[in-house]
C-alpha cells in the first residue's frame, strides 16, 4: 500500500520544502517497516523517544497478525527508551532481538523467559558494532528531532544517543518532528563527525568538558528520508523519588571522600575533576549534596543529566555539564523548558560514542560513580543480573567509565528486599566489573577505598566498612575459614560455599542464616 502524503507541514518546524513534502500520518509512515526489519530508534533514558510512530507500529503489527501472518522486528536503541514505547512492542511479542539496554518490566520478563533475544553491551561499543555489521543491515531508522533547517539538516531534541549512527547507516529514515521541544534547544548539541573505523582513527580533539568539536545538527541523505511525521508530545518524565536516609548516608561518605582526596593532593581543591554519575536516586543524592561544600565551577562528563544537575548549574556549583541525554522528572522538564536559553550555555549534548568514549574519559580524568546490585568481598561487581541469572537492565555505560575513570566508585544500599538480600556477598555469581576496575565501594555504612590493597586486605575492609552489621559475622566467618584452608591461595574461597548466600535466598527467601 502506498502511504498517503500531505501537501505541506503545519508546525513551522520543518523549514525545508523537500522534507515538508514528505509529511504524512504515523499510520502511513509505519508501512515502510516490514516484518523482520532491523529498526533503530532514537531515545535515551526516555528523552527523545519517538512518541507516535512506535504506537502506530504496534497497531500495524496487530493488524498483520490478525491476517494470520507473523510480524516482529529487531530493535536497536541508544539505551533505555520510554517505558510506554518499550511496553507497546514487548507486550505483543513484537521484538525478536533487543540491543543494547532496557529498563521496562514487560521486556525484562520476556528476556528472562527466553522469549526475546537480548544483547547487553557497553554503550560506547554500539556505534562501532553497528557500523561493522554485527547486527546486519539497519533497515529503518526512526528518529525524533525538534526541527529541520532550510538546508535539510536536523535539529536534535532532548537526547542524541546513537542517532548520528542510525541516520548514517539506515537504508530508510522516518523522522518524527516534535514541536513540543522548545526551539531554544537548538545550539545545545555538539554532533561530532570525526570518528572512523580502524585503521583510519584519529584522536578525538576534546580536552575540556565544555569543548565543542562538531556541529549543532545531524546530517542525513535526503533521499533516504521516506516519511516525516509531525508531533507535539512531551517526553515521558524519568521517575525520581526524594533522597532517603540511606541515599543521603551514601552521599555523605562520597563527599567526605572527595574532601579526603583534596587534602591529599589527588584532586583539585575547588573544581575536583569531571564527575560522572549513573541514573537513580543514589546518584542524584550524591550530586545534590555537592552544593553543601566549598566546591565551585565543577564540571560533569556523563551520559545523562538529572534534576540535581540543573540545580547545581543554576546555583553556580557546576559550570558546565556534558552528556548525551536529559533524564529529568516532570519538575526538571518544566525547569529546563522555562530557562532553556540559560541552560543552553551550560549544557552540551553529544553522541553517546563521544559521551562514553574511553579515550575521552581517560583524558579528562573522570570520577566515575555508578550503582551496583552486589559486590563480593574482593571487589568484583555485579551490576546486571539478579541472583546471577536474571537480567535487570543492562551494563549501560558503567563499564565505559569504571574501566577508564580516574577514580571508579560503585554505590549501593547494603541490603535489599527488607534486609533479605545482602549487597556484599562471598562471591558474585555474575561479574560485570572485575576487582581491577572497582576502586571504591560505598554503602550507607561506610566507604572502602580498595586502591593499593591486596585481595585479603580488600576483603576485610569491604566486610567492615560496607556490609550490613547483620551480615558481617557471616562474611567474616566465611573469609576466615577460606583463608585457613591449606593452599588458600591469593584470593581465598571455599568453592562449595562461594554462592551459599544466593542458594540460601533461593531456598528460603532470605540470605540470612
Amino acid at each position: 500500500m502506498t502511504p498517503t502524503v500531505r501537501s505541506s507541514a503545519s508546525s513551522g518546524r520543518i523549514r525545508s520544502a523537500a522534507y515538508a513534502s514528505k509529511v504524512m500520518s504515523a499510520a502511513d509512515a509505519v508501512k515502510f517497516i516490514q516484518s523482520n526489519d532491523t529498526v533503530a530508534i532514537s531515545g535515551f533514558a526516555s528523552a527523545g523517544t519517538p512518541k507516535v510512530i512506535i504506537p502506530a507500529l504496534a497497531d500495524r503489527i496487530r493488524q498483520v497478525r490478525g491476517t494470520g501472518a507473523n510480524f516482529t522486528i529487531n530493535l536497536l536503541t541508544g539505551a533505555s527508551v520510554s517505558p510506554d514505547t518499550e511496553r507497546a512492542l514487548a507486550e505483543i511479542d513484537g521484538i525478536g532481538l533487543r540491543m543494547p539496554y532496557q529498563s521496562e518490566a514487560t521486556a525484562r520478563k520476556k528476556i528472562n523467559e527466553g522469549r526475546m533475544d537480548y544483547v547487553d553491551i557497553h554503550l560506547s561499543h554500539v556505534a562501532q558494532q553497528v557500523w561493522t555489521g554485527y547486527y546486519g543491515t539497519v533497515d529503518v531508522a526512526v528518529v525524533e528531532v525538534s526541527g529541520v533547517t532550510e538546508m535539510g539538516e536536523l535539529v536534535p531534541s532532548a537526547s542524541i544517543g546513537n542517532n548520528k549512527t542510525w541516520l548514517d547507516v539506515a537504508k530508510k529514515v522516518i523522522l518524527e518532528v516534535n514541536s513540543w521541544v522548545p526551539e531554544g534547544v537548538e545550539g545545545m548539541h555538539d554532533v561530532y563527525y570525526g570518528t572512523a573505523l580502524p585503521p583510519n582513527r584519529k584522536p578525538i580533539p576534546l580536552t575540556r568538558v565544555q569543548d565543542r568539536i562538531g556541529q549543532p545538527t545531524f546530517r542525513v541523505d535526503p533521499d533516504k528520508v521516506v516519511a516525516v511525521v509531525e508531533t507535539n508530545h512531551r517526553d515521558q518524565a524519568s521517575a525520581l523519588t526524594p533522597p532517603d536516609e540511606v541515599s543521603e548516608a551514601i552521599a555523605g561518605h562520597v563527599l567526605d571522600f572527595f574532601d579526603y582526596e583534596v587534602r591529599n593532593g589527588r584532586l583539585p581543591a575547588d573544581t575536583l575533576l569531571p564527575l560522572q554519575a549513573g541514573i537513580g536516586n543514589v546518584a542524584n543524592a550524591v550530586l545534590g549534596g555537592l552544593d553543601r561544600g566549598s566546591y565551585k565551577g565543577l564540571t560533569c562528563y556523563s551520559e545523562v543529566i538529572q534534576d540535581s544537575m540543573l540545580r547545581l548549574i543554576k546555583d553556580g556549583t557546576v559550570a558546565h555539564a556534558s552528556s548525551t541525554a536529559l533524564a529529568l522528572s516532570e519538575a526538571g522538564i518544566e525547569e529546563l523548558n522555562a530557562n532553556i536559553d540559560f541552560y543552553r550555555n551550560h549544557i552540551t549534548l553529544r553522541p553517546q560514542e563521544i559521551s562514553n568514549h574511553p579515550e575521552v574519559v581517560r583524558r579528562l580524568g573522570v570520577i566515575a560513580m555508578n550503582g551496583m546490585l552486589e559486590a563480593d568481598i574482593y571487589g568484583n561487581v555485579n551490576s546486571t543480573h539478579v541472583m546471577g541469572t536474571k537480567i535487570m537492565n543492562g551494563i549501560g555505560g558503567s563499564g565505559d567509565f569504571a574501566r577508564n575513570g580516574y577514580v571508579s566508585m560503585f554505590l549501593s544500599p547494603s541490603t535489599a528486599k527488607g534486609g533479605a538480600i545482602s549487597s556484599i556477598v562471598p562471591m558474585t555469581p555474575h561479574v560485570d566489573h572485575t576487582e581491577h576496575d572497582s576502586q571504591v565501594l560505598v554503602t550507607e555504612h561506610g566507604l572502602a577505598d580498595l586502591r593499593g590493597l591486596s585481595p585479603r586486605r580488600r576483603a576485610r575492609l569491604i566486610i567492615d566498612k560496607c556490609a550490613h552489621p547483620e551480615y558481617r559475622p557471616m562474611l567474616h566467618d566465611y573469609f576466615t575459614r577460606a583463608e585457613s584452608l591449606p593452599g588458600a591461595g591469593h584470593t581465598p574461597h571455599i568453592l562449595g560455599e562461594a554462592f551459599s548466600f544466593h542458594q540460601r535466598f533461593r531456598e528460603t527467601g532470605s540470605m540470612r542464616l
